[in-house]
């Protein structure tokens, strides 16, 4: 026993020994020759210039400012005071630069190990380091780099589609080799999700250099690959215009082509996205986060309202796929329904009930009671499966971060969320767009165009990238006939006809507009009440959201115009007026030919 106790120390031994030879002799071999030819080769990247974002005539809405960053040469600490005789040289060039910070961030990024110059200094204005450029050159601890910054000339009317740019992060710079030697990125918008076309290709340039660390000879050069232009469907003056005529309403106006080109997309209030370029201050962040009407929200694909009666179209094209013959026949409104024994009254917009009620004319009138019982004959899993297919309570794929998918609820999300077994009362509730129901108003927009062409596209912002046009994305739809046709008639009525919800605003139009109005509530109202007080009467953060969702022409659908006012009341008189003059727009510009 003990003689095979000596073999195994034995033997470990040499296994020990010749593990080590190996890896003294050949695998730190690569390590020592890596090494030896870093210290007689330097690579320096070359940084590609930031790609432009333009809107579909051409206008800038991103662009890049020509300037200089300033540098201060490693490892300064120690030697006769050169390192804040290089920062003096700074301030009395520049006065506004603070020393504080400068030394701050330098001892930051300083070590033994550093041979590269510290960036001190991000961005200097071209025409602000004119004329100070030969007396800072002079100085060897002192490096002037050509830079850019980023600009957004239209500031507030397009952060939400554009974005902006902001200084990267640990994470962002490991995963992306362009950020980390830029050390910026696409935070929001369009400069975030083409972020990898936007930021272009880094190029280099390798020199031999001597023990310390001068260039004495170019080994290879790569230029960078940048200017990745993207050109956006938006028409900027379409949407400045739609801006300004919210005035002192909040929400949302989309303007998309039946082909799923979004013209404009406002998310009313904005920000100027040039405060996060340099990085925001923090009385500018608090006083973003702290504004009750949501400034910094994108509100057409981040903000989930419920639908209420934009929603009725899609509702009834729900019932026609689940059961062909439900909507052949008419219902009869007193003004409320029962279910079963119960005595709790789901009730219609109009007390005193709209009497007999066809397809039609429950979309003109916005009939309530109309989908109640429809709701109930169909039941609320076909209901869900169908308006999702539709696209509602999914992400539409426009080409922006992070876009919020809704909720279109059946039995078993309900089950899964809360818990709890479905009621029937939930299903009359969800059937006019009430309840769980939340969607984006990009959601309603698409699905308004599925209506008008039987065709559902997917929305995009960008027109052509990098030289690439993108192609529209559209699926074709198939429905009943002659219950579209009902429900593109109530919607012409909606607009076109004394007893629709939106005649009174649309009716003088140089096109023929369909529509549909919608009233969401977003407090409930209790059942002793027999009046219901004015919208006008509540208080602002009880009166109900307001939506119109329209198309245009009639005949022929080219244009989609969708709006929402956060606590606007109804739709036809709040949002009416707004969506006719984006129409008067559309029509004096020549998008309708």
């Amino acid at each position: 026993m003990r003689y095979k106790f000596i073999i195994f120390i034995f033997i470990a031994f040499w296994v020990l020994m010749l593990t080590r030879l190996y890896h003294i002799s050949i695998k730190s071999n690569f390590y020592y020759k890596a090494l030896a030819k870093a210290n007689i080769e330097r690579k320096e990247f070359l940084k590609p210039i930031r790609g432009e974002i333009t809107d579909r005539n051409g206008k800038l809405l991103a662009m890049n400012q020509i300037g200089f960053s300033l540098s201060i040469a490693p490892n300064l600490n120690n030697k006769h005071n050169r390192l804040n005789n290089a920062i003096s040289v700074l301030i009395d060039t520049f006065p506004d630069l603070n020393r504080t910070v400068m030394l701050k961030v330098y001892k930051k990024h300083n070590s033994p190990y550093n041979h590269k110059y510290i960036k001190v200094v991000d961005f200097i204005h071209y025409s602000d380091m004119m004329g100070k450029y030969p007396k800072l050159s002079l100085s060897k601890d002192i490096k002037i780099e050509a830079e850019t910054k980023r600009y957004y000339p239209y500031g507030r009317y397009g952060a939400h589609i554009v974005g902006y740019t902001g200084k990267s992060n640990k994470k962002e710079n490991k995963k992306d080799i362009v950020v980390n030697e830029v050390g910026k990125t696409g935070k929001s918008g369009i400069e975030r999700y083409y972020n990898k076309v936007l930021e272009g290709d880094l190029g280099y340039v390798l020199n031999k250099v001597t023990a310390t660390n001068q260039a004495i000879e170019v080994l290879d050069k790569k230029d960078p690959k940048d200017n990745r232009n993207i050109s956006l469907n938006i028409d900027i003056d379409l949407q400045k215009m739609i801006y300004k005529s919210f005035g002192k309403y909040t929400g949302v106006a989309i303007v998309m082509k039946t082909n799923g080109e979004i013209l404009a997309a406002v998310s009313y209030p904005s920000y100027d996205p040039n405060m996060f370029v340099g990085g925001i201050s923090f009385k500018n962040w608090k006083a973003l986060q702290d504004d009750i009407h949501h400034p910094f929200t994108n509100k057409f694909i981040h903000g989930t309202y419920p639908p209420g009666s934009s929603i009725k179209m899609a509702m009834a094209l729900a019932f026609s796929k689940a059961k062909p013959s439900v909507l052949d026949t008419d219902e009869k409104c007193n003004g409320y329904i029962t279910i079963g024994h119960s005595k709790h009254k789901f009730r219609c917009w109009d007390r005193w009930g709209h009497g007999i009620v066809s397809l039609r004319r429950a979309i003109r009138e916005s009939c309530d009671v109309y989908f109640y019982k429809k709701s109930l004959k169909v039941g609320i899993d076909a209901m869900a499966k169908n308006l999702r297919s539709f696209g509602l309570g999914v992400k539409t794929g426009v080409d922006l971060p992070r876009e919020y998918s809704g909720i279109i609820p059946d039995k078993e999300w309900k089950m899964r969320r809360y818990k709890q077994p479905w009621y029937k009362g939930e299903t009359v509730i969800a059937a006019i767009g009430q309840g769980y129901d939340l969607v984006t108003p990009l959601q309603i927009a698409r699905y308004t165009s599925m209506v008008a062409t039987s065709s559902l596209p997917t929305p995009h912002m960008a027109r052509v990238v990098d030289g690439k046009v993108i192609k529209p994305e559209i699926k074709q739809m198939s429905f009943n006939k002659i219950h579209l046709s009902e429900i593109r008639l109530g919607m012409y009525d909606v607009c076109n006809t004394k007893s629709g919800t939106a005649f009174k605003t649309m009716k003088n139009l140089p096109i023929v507009v369909a529509g549909k109005t919608g009233t969401s509530q977003v407090t409930s109202i209790p059942q002793a009440t027999k009046k219901r007080l004015k919208e006008s009467e509540l208080s602002y953060l009880r009166r109900s959201h307001a939506w119109l969702t329209t198309y245009a022409p009639y005949s022929n659908p080219k244009i989609v115009v969708t709006m929402l006012v956060e606590h606007g009341g109804h739709g036809g008189s709040t949002v009416g007026p707004i969506v006719a003059n984006i129409y008067k727009w559309l029509y004096k510009h020549g998008y309708f030919k």
